[in-house]
């Protein structure tokens, strides 16, 4: 089950999964509270089994709105079984009652297929980002 969450509930899985194990306070992004912003995890029973954090920003020189993707991750013991997937679905539905026309991220390399069977198109070559790794910008149109 989908649901909204605070933000501090997506910190341990950005520390085991996307961080390496940094401390919490070190794994929130400057993004995290902007005006907009939302987080959302799958539920399986009480566990966290995937997050995500979705917040209002303009790919590029895109003039129409979009909602950036950020922070996403599964942990290992949940990942494979569609629970991001479900989670995705879920914010692009959200995300179509504001104005937004557009969902984009910046891919790891290692989950493009994943975005590309979401519908997301790649829109850039490879690119490093220090620290993190290898990753492609995407973009889900929503209309």
């Amino acid at each position: 089950m989908v649901k909204f969450i605070p933000l501090e509930l997506t910190l341990g899985l950005r520390s085991k999964i996307l961080r390496n194990g940094l401390p919490s306070e070190k794994c929130v992004f400057p993004t995290d509270e902007v005006e907009g912003a939302f987080h959302l995890a799958f539920y399986v029973d009480e566990e966290i089994a995937c997050i995500a954090s979705f917040f209002p920003n303009n790919y590029k020189d895109k003039k129409e709105l979009g909602y950036q993707l950020r922070g996403m991750a599964s942990d290992t013991m949940f990942a494979g079984k569609g629970y991001g997937s479900q989670l995705i679905k879920f914010a692009v539905e959200y995300i179509k009652n504001t104005n937004a026309q557009y969902v984009w991220c910046n891919a790891r390399s290692s989950a493009v297929n994943f975005y590309k069977k979401l519908g997301f198109d790649l829109v850039s070559n490879e690119f490093e980002i220090a620290g993190v790794g290898p990753h492609y910008e995407m973009i889900l149109n929503l209309y």
